[in-house]
Order: C-alpha cells, then sequence, then structure tokens
C-alpha cells in the first residue's frame, strides 16, 4: 500500500503526470511496477479497487448545522431606549 499512496503523491506533485490521458498514466504506472489496483483504477477509471487497497471507510458528516448567525437582529429588549445623542444634535 505504500507504493500506492506513493504513487498518488507523485502523481499529484507532477503536473503532465496529473493531466494526462489515462493510456499515458496506465504505461507510466505499469514501468514503475505499481500495484495491480492502481494500475486496474487508472485503467478503467474505477477506483472501487483502489479504495478496497487503501482501507476505505466511509466518513459521513456531522449532523449539525454551521449555517447563519447567533442573534442578527437585536430583540426588542436589548435596544436601548434612549440613544446617546451628539450634543450638537440636542441644540436642535
Amino acid at each position: 500500500m505504500q507504493d500506492t499512496i506513493e504513487l498518488l503523491e507523485a502523481i499529484g506533485r507532477d503536473a503532465s503526470l496529473r493531466h494526462a490521458s489515462a493510456d499515458e498514466l496506465t504505461s507510466m504506472l505499469a514501468q514503475a511496477q505499481a500495484p495491480e489496483a492502481l494500475t486496474a483504477a487508472v485503467a478503467s477509471g474505477d477506483s472501487s479497487r483502489l479504495a478496497e487497497e487503501l482501507g476505505h471507510k466511509p466518513m459521513y458528516s456531522p449532523q449539525s448545522s454551521q449555517t447563519g448567525h447567533e442573534d442578527d437582529e437585536l430583540d426588542d429588549a436589548d435596544e436601548d431606549p434612549h440613544p446617546a445623542q451628539d450634543p450638537e444634535d440636542a441644540k436642535l
């Protein structure tokens, strides 16, 4: 599995490999004697065998939501009934 991770890191670092066609990448992996699961995933476009090799475990998002803001508007009770006035405004 370590070889698979190292090869995936190399592909991610090298822009020419990252944007290579499936045929070019499959050929490169065969020359590098990559694990069969990685080569099959690249050739077929199906990552299920690769997920099996890496021990894929589904990740679930938490049920809590982080949208919105608390107290977007002030409650009537929180408002100051006597807002501070500028001395110049008081003369009018």
